[in-house]
């Protein structure tokens, strides 16, 4: 489970980031991330939509996700905005083969974020 204060909950913040924010895409996700000035803990959300599967498929990678992401959080940038979007085959991947592309489109985004100022003001 991810922390309260790192959660993404409003729809708003969701459109925004995808949106305006960096993306970095692989085979089994694309995950979208912006930085603001806000000090803040980083928040994330995820989006797993009815392409990838039924609901035991979507919650499982859900819950995949969720753990990887949690592991992650040390990682990203204070203020940091993160939208992790699954793609249909992310039902089929491992458990290691999503953490190695979340990995990779994190390292993307975050290498095509401006350095130095905020992707959202």
């Amino acid at each position: 489970m991810l922390p309260a204060a790192h959660r993404m909950r409003r729809s708003a913040d969701f459109q925004q980031t995808v949106r305006r924010g960096a993306r970095g895409g692989r085979p089994t996700l694309v995950v979208h991330l912006t930085t603001t000035t806000d000090p803040g803990p980083p928040v994330v959300g995820l989006v797993v939509s009815r392409a990838v599967g039924n609901a035991v498929v979507r919650n499982v990678v859900r819950r995949r996700l969720r753990e990887l992401v949690r592991a992650r959080l040390d990682r990203l940038p204070a203020g940091a905005r993160v939208v992790v979007r699954a793609q249909p085959a992310s039902a089929s991947a491992t458990f290691t083969a999503l953490g190695s592309d979340l990995d990779a489109a994190l390292r993307r985004a975050l290498g095509r974020a401006p350095a130095g100022r905020p992707v959202v003001p």
